[in-house]
This record gives C-alpha cells, structure tokens and sequence, in this order.
C-alpha cells in the first residue's frame, strides 16, 4: 500500500485506459501519464483525430470507440489484454434547451445514454481494473446554479455525485471518483460557443478568483492525483476556478 504523500511519478509503469482521449481533458490526461511514465491505452469516438493523438501522445495502443455503445464498450474492455491501473471516462456532453424548446424524447435520451455509459464504465472497466486502482469519471458544475435552459443538464450534475458514491462501495476495493469542472477551454467548449468564445474567455479572466480561463492540465492534474491517492474515494472534486463562487 503507498504511503507518504502520493505524486504523479506513482504511475510509472502503470496502465491508463482514457476513453474520449482524442482532445481536451482526455487528451491532457493521456499526456500527463506519459510525462510521469504511465502506459496509455486511447479511446475515442473520431478515428483519424484519436489516431494523430495517439501518435502525438506514444499510447500503447488505441481503439475508436463510442462509449455510448454498450455492446461495443463491453468488447472493448473485454479485449483488453490484461489487468489495467487505471480508467478515466471524459465521455459526455451537456444538453441545453429551454421548456419551450425541449424535445422530450431527446432529453430520455441523453439521460438515459449518459447514465448508461458511466455505469457500463463502471461494470465492464471496473471488472479490468487492479485493487486500489481507480475508475475516474467527468461531469461538471454546470447545473449546480439554477437557470434558464438547464433542466438536463442540473439532473444530471445532481445524480452523477450520488451515483459515484454509490459505485465506491459496490466496486471496493477499486476506487471511483468524479471530477467535476466549471467552464474548460477545450475544442468542445469553443464548438458550443461559436463566436462567443472570446467574450467568455475574457470574463471570466476578470472575474474568477484565479484571474484566468481553467484549462484542461488543471483537470488533468486532479485526475492524476486522484489514480495516486489510494485514500480518496466516492468523492467529488469541483475544478473551476472558482466559478461557483461568483455572480453568473
């Protein structure tokens, strides 16, 4: 059992599956488990983008992926070719949309996809992961402060906390912890924003009590600490600069 204060340099010769390791956090934690002398088994949905990340990155291996796909999901850890160290899943989208213009059946959906994939992680990656290694997922603050628009999105930012608490005890000893961002300027955010990047950029840099824009690194740098910390489990760790702390 590790004792001391753990440090990124634990993962040397350990295994790390990322799934959505193509861009943003995913591809930051893939990175940063290289730089600290980890294996990186890459998952994505887009093939030619997880290819050239991977290829950046010198993973062990890597597997397009659509995580929402359980059968799929199910093959993919069941190929693996042994016991890995750690999982991270940054698989997942918000949903924005006012009452008026809720499409019902899509909101089922997303629910519904979004909570299947974080329990098929669970159940299939869990089953591959050592004792004491982690199962670390990627939610958000995002719905934590009310507001138009954001119904789904709320629900969910409320259940995945109490679904990683839960999943702690059922997959003892494997730990599993939820990372939870604000605002990250990732290729997903500026997809979602449009034009309005910049202007959102420079907000928060004026007010954020860190005066400056959250990054994926500063995700990916909690995500590390939680695969080395073996005493932290079914918890929840906010990174957002400081978000939720100020006027929207």
């Amino acid at each position: 059992m590790a004792t001391g204060t753990p440090h990124p340099q634990d993962l040397a010769d350990r295994t790390v599956v990322v799934i959505g390791a193509s861009s943003g956090i995913g591809l930051a934690t893939a990175r940063q488990v290289r730089r600290h002398g980890g294996r990186v088994v890459m998952a994505g949905r887009d093939p030619r983008r997880l290819e050239r990340a991977a290829e950046e990155v010198g993973a062990e291996r890597s597997v397009p992926l659509d995580a929402a796909d359980t059968g799929r999901l199910r093959e993919f850890f069941g190929a693996l070719p042994g016991p890995v160290d750690h999982v991270v899943s940054t698989a997942g989208s918000p949903f924005y949309a006012t009452l008026d213009d809720l499409d019902v059946d899509e909101a089922r959906a997303h629910v519904g996809e979004r909570l299947a994939l974080t329990l098929g992680v669970a159940k299939y990656g869990g089953a591959v992961v050592r004792d004491a290694g982690t199962l670390v997922f990627v939610g958000g603050t995002g719905g934590r402060r009310p507001g138009i628009g954001t119904s789904v999105t709320a629900a969910l930012t409320a259940a995945l906390p109490a679904l990683t608490s839960s999943l702690a005890v059922e997959l003892a000893p494997v730990r599993v912890n939820l990372v939870a961002p604000g605002f990250v300027d990732t290729p997903l955010s500026a997809s979602l924003l449009g034009d309005r990047l910049e202007e959102r950029r420079e907000r928060l840099r004026a007010t954020l009590p860190i005066r400056r824009v959250v990054g994926p690194d500063d995700v990916a740098a909690v995500i590390l600490h939680l695969m080395v910390n073996e005493a932290v489990t079914g918890a929840t760790y906010d990174v957002d600069g400081g978000q939720q702390l100020v006027p929207p």
